[in-house]
């Protein structure tokens, strides 16, 4: 393998995706050389986490500090029966299946629950952040972080057959605290579809794809509310809140150095 020039293997593998106008060599090349951070490996994490390794993604970081359950099963593809019972950590097991879909997929797995003080440790080597977690507080965290990094982040939450989805750009985009700026109710356990994660999963792991190779215009500034009990898709422009604790505060030269953080 050759860092500027894709081997035959490779054009043989993606030949389907190289004829797309936007993404041929050089797009293939970018995102062989691409490292994803991924913060969830269940019902988002799967196909995200799948797509990308059959996109040719180069390195995926993985963090979850879970094993599985059975209650996992009917979402997260990624984990199987036989997981289940050896109680294997999740980051074990979407390792495992995922080097087996591609074995020149790299993947760093961290078996810990992300907060404000690892975040750093556990995400910095990350060209872009997708946010595959089930909970406000641990979003919420990556999304200060990549805002305070310059790194771009992938947005996407799911709930009964609803899911949303949407991309921050530090310094262009509003971030998740300008759309959401109290956390909301908890719920509980939260009811899922497996193919509502599987829908919104796979709009995340394009968004990343359009990020890299520069395909397409990302979901910057609009958030996609899916409802797939009625078939219902909608577009909702947002824009940045100039008194967001966390966007509204950074300029370019900021975002840029990094110290916010």
């Amino acid at each position: 393998m050759t860092p500027d020039n894709l081997t035959k293997r490779e054009k043989e593998r993606y030949e389907r995706q190289l004829q797309i106008e936007g993404i041929g060599d050089e797009g293939q090349i970018r995102l062989r050389n691409t490292t994803v951070g991924m913060v969830g490996v269940g019902g988002l994490g799967s196909p995200v986490g799948m797509y990308l390794a059959a996109a040719g993604i180069g390195q995926l970081i993985i963090v979850d500090d879970q094993t599985v359950n059975a209650s996992n099963l009917n979402r997260q593809l990624l984990h199987w029966q036989g997981d289940l019972e050896v109680s294997r950590s999740k980051v074990d097991s979407a390792a495992n299946k995922l080097t087996s879909m591609n074995p020149n997929l790299k993947v760093r797995r961290h078996a810990e629950r992300i907060d404000s003080s690892n975040i750093a440790s556990l995400l910095d080597d990350a060209d872009i952040l997708v946010d595959c977690t089930d909970n406000f507080e641990t979003r919420m965290v990556m999304n200060d972080y990549a805002i305070a990094r310059g790194k771009p982040f992938v947005h996407g939450a799911v709930e009964s057959m609803h899911g949303q989805a949407t991309t921050v750009l530090a310094g262009r985009t509003p971030c998740l605290r300008c759309i959401f700026p109290r956390p909301p109710i908890s719920k509980g356990q939260i009811p899922i579809l497996g193919s509502v994660a599987g829908a919104i999963g796979a709009i995340q792991a394009t968004e990343v794809v359009k990020l890299v190779t520069e395909l397409g215009e990302p979901l910057f500034g609009r958030l996609l509310v899916v409802d797939l009990r009625d078939n219902c898709y909608e577009l909702i422009r947002i824009d940045r809140d100039p008194n967001c604790s966390v966007c509204g505060r950074l300029d370019e030269r900021t975002i840029n150095s990094g110290d916010a953080i």
